[in-house]
């Protein structure tokens, strides 16, 4: 597939020929990988990176020079797509809507990659059912002073949480020093309601590692722990794919993983060239989440006990959504003190 003076090639990606161009321009310079490198890296892990986006509306973060070029977020499907790459309209809180490509195989992940595409950022919902999550997707996120390795111990507690519930939860690797646990949920529930059990999850997990946890949105009062972002399940709100490459200087990607391994691994170990070797002996390791979706009613029912027992209600949205029902003020801590003083 290699070219020396960096004319376009045609790769078959699964029976479909997608073209390339400039296959030697240098993507990540510290390493000297290049767009075919990328290209190569998502043929090798084409059934799961697949399975990681299939039919779901998909935001490409694009990085046509090169990790240290300008970069962009793709949501509405370029004016040069492919016929045989479908789309989904989408709506934003504003109420504007969009058409993002929905891939259904592997040859439309390559397609985006010859766009520069190194992060695929899926909606939680399939093209069929854009307005009812199947996925509740938990963030957990190191805040400074914290690394991956203390989020490991909340990534455990939140795995006993969901059982507790007859839940199961799929862990993997941000990318970077976070850990995301991803539940395949029946597609009954709103945005909202899906939302609201994210923070009911947070604030559970807040009173069972207490100093460790923290669902604050204002990042004067996290502290030294790891956030639970809730708000990673609001609309129009995405997570990158397993799988997808990230845009650092080593071309980390975002790994799926077995719990067992949780203990014994760090994100370091994932990247570009690591990846295909570990995707040749154990495959997708997340394969089996496609086999199950469950139901958030004990999920509901925690966050009604903190509404009810504890006056929990709502918690602030991202600055860019419009004011919300039942969203308490949206103003920063120190400021509202210096308001009333």
């Amino acid at each position: 597939m290699g070219t020396s003076k960096g004319e376009a090639v045609e790769l078959d990606v699964a029976g479909r020929a997608v073209r390339l161009s400039n296959p030697n321009k240098v993507y990540f310079p510290e390493r000297g990988y290049t767009k075919l490198d990328v290209a190569t890296y998502y043929l090798a892990v084409a059934d799961g990176i697949t399975r990681a986006l299939r039919d779901r509306p998909t935001t490409l973060e694009r990085y046509p020079d090169g990790v240290d070029g300008e970069s962009f977020f793709q949501k509405r499907a370029p004016k040069n797509l492919p016929e045989w790459i479908p789309t989904a309209r989408i709506s934003f809180p504003s109420g504007r809507h969009a058409d993002e490509i929905c891939p259904t195989g592997p040859a439309a992940v390559l397609w985006a990659a010859n766009l520069g595409c190194l992060t695929f950022h899926p909606w939680p919902v399939r093209r069929a059912a854009t307005d009812h999550p199947d996925e509740l997707r938990i963030d957990l996120d190191p805040q400074p002073g914290t690394d991956f390795d203390d989020a490991v111990p909340v990534a455990h507690e939140l795995r006993a949480l969901l059982a507790e519930s007859g839940i199961r939860g799929w862990p993997k690797t941000s990318g970077g020093r976070g850990i995301h646990v991803f539940v395949p949920i029946e597609p009954r529930w709103t945005f909202t309601e899906v939302r609201r059990c994210a923070i009911a999850i947070g604030r559970e997990l807040e009173r069972r590692m207490a100093g460790k946890v923290t669902t604050a949105w204002w990042k004067e009062e996290r502290g030294e722990r790891i956030f639970v972002d809730y708000n990673q399940t609001a609309r129009d709100r995405t997570i990158a794919s397993a799988y997808s490459v990230r845009p650092k200087p080593h071309a980390p990607v975002s790994a799926p993983l077995r719990w067992d391994e949780l203990d014994d691994v760090h994100p370091k170990d994932f990247d570009l060239k690591t990846m295909p070797v570990r995707y040749a002996e154990v495959g997708d390791v997340h394969a089996d989440m496609e086999d199950h979706a469950f139901g958030l009613e004990p999920l509901l029912e925690l966050a009604a006990r903190d509404e009810h027992e504890h006056q929990l209600g709502d918690m602030p949205y991202p600055p860019d959504y419009p004011k919300m029902p039942g969203e308490p003020k949206r103003v920063q801590p120190s400021r509202a003190k210096k308001e009333e003083a």
